[in-house]
């Protein structure tokens, strides 16, 4: 292909891509085929010869579509939101055109320098401590994680390695293999699975804290883990405090937390993957009150802030710790402005070397909706959500089961766990809308997230329908 034939193929893309979202209602939200589909519908190999776009284009909608489980679709009330817009896609565009690998300032120094601005940016949007922003010689700063996962991995053990080596300072006879195992982390029974996974890959032990009726972890159960710990000759030094909790949307009461990992010199570690892009709203804000006393704070605009997966946001309060952890410098990723302190390497702040021009993306989306744009648009989801619990409210059927604070609602049909999971299996097989379940103590509940860029209010009071339909089938087949 020559650059030719990418202008004509580029814009018939460009077409379908545009043609498949405006329609993408107009699909069945989530698939209907077996594992292994697509295995025989394509060859064993790969051809020997060049095939034509335009077959390509059409196995596209003969083999691909059919499996696509449709995360924009306004029928999507899913999981959490998956970012998607049409800027975001233009500057993926130009990121691939690019296809720098910026590892280093000098492997491309507009990658690295338009991240560390993008991530203050996005840091003042959020109104975070002047502590946790680069601008032009603080200690903090920002960096681009692929995943909250990543950013809680890399947490961990960049407060794994400050423990160690506060330790062996004061008791230079201790070996890091002693020191590691009596280390343990802490974090909500209601945090997301990610948080015990960097543990694992950690190699340090976790405790889950007990949440309170508001699934909120609160300072007298955290404070009781660490006295029996330490009781017990082990070292805490790590604390996950989660903003909007994956099950529920619940928040951990920071202000509590806070001056109690401050005082116990713990890391704490803030995931807010999906509650974070509210901060940018002043009415939610309060909900990041406590942030001040936070080592580190994580959220994924990929969710919730219109820029396409993978973004996720993480801030440190000093740079050094992160970067300190991870450092090695052979020579050939040198270069002659490396120590310089104007500029940062972020291969030093993740777990992989290389990486993609990311914050163009960033760039692009906050020019093209600005701060109001995208101030409305989490408004007007967080209405929607509100506009679902008042319907739910009027039928006597169902009941809330937390807080409906931002997007999410969690609710299930009053009586017998076993009456919501069959609502739930009529609405897989219905396929009609899509959402999944989780468990809030002994309740299995459903989750109804608001998610599509495109969802309306008449969607919203389609699948209220819908699920009131399918509510009446099963409560009449438990009578018989």
């Amino acid at each position: 292909m020559n650059a030719s034939e990418f202008r004509r193929r580029g814009k018939e893309m460009v077409d379908y891509i545009a043609d498949y979202l405006e329609g993408i209602e107009r699909r069945q939200v989530y698939p209907d085929v077996e594992p292994g589909y697509l295995r025989p519908l394509i060859p064993d190999t790969a051809p020997q010869e060049p095939e034509t776009f335009e077959d390509i284009i059409r196995d596209v909608e003969k083999i691909i579509m059919p499996g696509v489980t449709h995360w924009h679709s306004p029928y999507f009330f899913a999981y959490f939101p998956t970012a998607s817009s049409y800027p975001a896609m233009l500057a993926d565009m130009l990121s691939g055109a690019i296809g720098c690998i910026g590892f280093t300032w000098a492997s491309s120094p507009a990658c690295t320098e338009l991240e560390t601005v993008m991530m203050d940016w996005l840091g003042k949007m959020l109104e975070l401590p002047e502590v946790f922003l680069a601008g032009r010689s603080g200690e903090g700063g920002g960096v681009i994680q692929g995943s909250a996962s990543e950013a809680t991995l890399m947490a961990l053990l960049a407060a794994r390695t400050k423990v160690i080596q506060r330790l062996q300072e004061t008791s230079p006879e201790l070996t890091q293999a002693a020191i590691m195992e009596k280390l343990v982390a802490y974090s909500s029974d209601q945090a997301h699975s990610s948080v015990e996974r960097a543990a694992l890959i950690g190699a340090v032990k976790i405790k889950s804290i007990p949440s309170d009726g508001n699934f909120a972890m609160r300072a007298s159960a955290l404070q009781e883990a660490l006295e029996q710990d330490k009781a017990a000759g082990l070292i805490p030094f790590f604390v996950v405090a989660t903003l909007g909790t994956t099950s529920c949307c619940s928040f951990d009461n920071l202000l509590e937390v806070g001056p109690i990992c401050n005082k116990e010199h713990l890391w704490l570690h803030i995931d807010a993957a999906y509650a974070g892009s509210a901060f940018i709203c002043p009415e939610f804000r309060h909900l990041l009150n406590g942030v001040e006393f936070a080592d580190s704070f994580n959220f994924n605009p990929h969710k919730w802030l219109l820029v396409n997966f993978d973004c996720s946001a993480m801030w440190v309060k000093k740079r050094a710790d992160l970067t300190g952890a991870f450092k090695l410098d052979p020579v050939y990723l040198k270069h002659s402005h490396q120590d310089s302190g104007l500029i940062t390497d972020y291969r030093h702040w993740q777990i992989p070397l290389g990486r993609r021009f990311r914050s163009l993306k960033m760039w692009f989306v906050f020019r093209m909706y600005g701060v109001k744009g995208l101030q409305a648009y989490i408004r007007k989801h967080v209405q929607l959500s509100r506009e679902f619990e008042s319907l739910l409210l009027q039928d006597p059927r169902f009941e809330i089961c937390a807080e409906v604070t931002l997007g999410l609602v969690c609710f299930r049909l009053k009586g017998p766990n076993q009456l919501s999971i069959t609502l739930l299996q009529k609405i897989n097989s219905a396929k009609k809308i899509h959402l999944v379940p989780c468990h809030l103590r002994s309740k299995f509940v459903l989750r109804f997230a608001i998610c599509s860029r495109v969802v309306e209010s008449a969607h919203v009071r389609e699948a209220w329908e819908h699920l009131q339909e399918l509510a009446d089938l099963v409560l009449s087949e438990a009578k018989e």
